[in-house]
Formats: C-alpha cells, sequence, structure tokens
C-alpha cells in the first residue's frame, strides 16, 4: 500500500485508559504518507486517489468496459462524483475521504468492493446516507465478514469532531439501516461477479437475506472508520524521520483512546455491542483545502473532457 504503516495493533494494546470496557472488538490503524526533497508527498497522495477512485465510482460491468483505457476510466469515475456540484466543504471532503478508503480496504485489508457507493449513491433514487463503504473480505475457510465503513475528512481531531464520527457510526448501526445496506449488497449484481465460489456466494447472500435476523449479522460485522486529518505536526514537518513517525504514533494513540471513550459512553449499550469489530484508521494530511481543492480542479478538466465527448 502506498501509505507506511505507523501501527497496527489491538485497541487493548495501546488504550491508555484502561477502565474503559469493552476493548478486545477494537483496532487502530495509524497511516502516514511520507516526504521527499523537504515537502510533503501531495503527488504520491493524490495518485492514491486516482489509483482507486474506478473501485467506488463504476459498477463492475463499467469498470470490465473500460479495461485497458484508462482515460475514459478516469473520465467516467469523475462523471459519478458529486462534489464539485456543492460549495460545501465538507462534501468535498466527504467524498474524496470515501475514494481513499476504499484504497485502504482493497490493498490493505484484501476486500472485495460489493458495492461502489458513490456509483450507488449517484443512480439510487434512495437519499438515505448508509455506509461510506460496503466490502466483503474473505478468509481462507470459505468464510467472510461484511464491512461497513466510515470516512471522514476533518480539518482538526479534537473532542469536538470525534462526536461528530461517534453519532455516525451510532447512524449507520441501527437495524434497519443495517438491514438497507445488506439488501443493497444483493441487489447490486457486483457481488456476483466477485465471489467466484458457488457455495460462498449463496451463503453470502442467504445471510443477508431481509429474512433472516440481524443478530446473525452482528458477530460478522466490521465497521472501518477512517479519518483523514489535517495536522499541524505534518504541516511543520519536512522530513520523514523517526521523530516524526513518533510522534505521531503518540498522538493517533490519544485520539483512538478519546474516539473509543466516547464511542463506548455512546453506543455500548447497542444490542450485541460487543460482538461488532471497530477498526479505527487515522491519516494525517499537512492542509485539507490544498487537497481538496487540488482533487476538485481535476476532478473538473475530467468533466469537461466528457462534455467535449
Amino acid at each position: 500500500m502506498t501509505f507506511e504503516v505507523l501501527v497496527e495493533d489491538l485497541f487493548l494494546n495501546t488504550c491508555t485508559d484502561k477502565s474503559l470496557v469493552p476493548i478486545e472488538n477494537k483496532s487502530i490503524l495509524s497511516l502516514a504518507n511520507d516526504y521527499q526533497e523537504g515537502k510533503w508527498r501531495h503527488s504520491k497522495f493524490h495518485n492514491f486517489v486516482w489509483d482507486n477512485i474506478a473501485e467506488t465510482s463504476l459498477s463492475y460491468s463499467e469498470r470490465e468496459s473500460l479495461i485497458d483505457q484508462s482515460h475514459s476510466k478516469l473520465v467516467a469515475a469523475a462523471q459519478s462524483l458529486r462534489l464539485t456540484d456543492s460549495d460545501r466543504d465538507i462534501g468535498k471532503g466527504s467524498e474524496l475521504a470515501e475514494i481513499i478508503l476504499y484504497g485502504i480496504m482493497r490493498y490493505h485489508y484484501n476486500a472485495l468492493p460489493v458495492v461502489p457507493k458513490i456509483f450507488y449513491k449517484q443512480n439510487s433514487q434512495d437519499n438515505a446516507k448508509g455506509a461510506d463503504s460496503v466490502h466483503l473480505v474473505l478468509d481462507d475457510k470459505n468464510d467472510f465478514t461484511i464491512w461497513f465503513g466510515e470516512a471522514k475528512f476533518f480539518n482538526d481531531i479534537s473532542d469536538s469532531r470525534l462526536g461528530d464520527i461517534v453519532k455516525s457510526v451510532g447512524n449507520s448501526l441501527a437495524t434497519d439501516k443495517l438491514k438497507r445496506e445488506n439488501s443493497i449488497i444483493t441487489n447490486v449484481r457486483d457481488v456476483d461477479y466477485l465471489v467466484s465460489d458457488e457455495h460462498l456466494l449463496e451463503s453470502i447472500k442467504s445471510a443477508l437475506s431481509q429474512r433472516e435476523s440481524i443478530d446473525n449479522i452482528k458477530p460478522k460485522l466490521h465497521i472501518p472508520i477512517l479519518i483523514i486529518h489535517e495536522c499541524e505536526i505534518t504541516a511543520n514537518n519536512n522530513r520523514f524521520t523517526d521523530e516524526y513517525k513518533q510522534n505521531i504514533i503518540d498522538l493517533h494513540k490519544d485520539r483512538a483512546t478519546a474516539y473509543f471513550k466516547k464511542q463506548i459512553k455512546s453506543l455500548s449499550k447497542i444490542d450485541m455491542y460487543d460482538r461488532i469489530t471497530f477498526h479505527l484508521i487515522l491519516l494525517p494530511v499537512p492542509n485539507k483545502e490544498q487537497i481538496v481543492n487540488r482533487f476538485v480542479n481535476k476532478v473538473k478538466v475530467f468533466k469537461e473532457d466528457a462534455a467535449d465527448e
């Protein structure tokens, strides 16, 4: 994967508040982009975005029809993005974060993108929010786990912002929201193309059936929570040194404890909360506005290309 892993551990091994329970069902993944010639590597970050944009913006059949047509694929993917249609900073950052999460799920967790969410949101008449990413992870025992992700791009990572994402995660765990996501997986044809084992495919569809109790899904449910955040340490740094890495590690361990403390307080009353697995993923950047503007400007170019065709 493009980004360097600084911490990948169970939260119980990094938690700075041993009074918190339950913590066995939580993990932390701390990522960082590096530097070159005294500058944070913006191009490397943006290349990761554009290398993964088709996974979340196009359906499987659309991606396959454009195989070996890299430019056409990017043009088509850009057409599905809504961020240039709004001046709201939070909307722009959130959609970019969704794409980053898809890339992390693809390369770090070897996940299958069974619902390209930006494509689905663009083409669905149902405007209910739902998860920001939907993936399946298959194991070597012919079984699966289901991953409903949350992705945010924040100007800071203060306690108040952490509260925002706790609320968002809580909303996504409502039974009706979980059932809705399950139905999307079974109704969108991508899962049929991505899972080649017919027995496993039938097992997945059966487990996600609206007739099944949601209790049967919760032990298989993973919630990856990506927070890309503007970071003063990263902005004021110019080398990918051990000191910088340790400063980010210390920051992320502290913020993980603060986040999960809020989550436990707010969400632990959810039925079977301790059977759901949560993954906090943190990625610092030097300047949110600069990153978002660069991305938006490139999207506009591709949309103009589409208009000229």
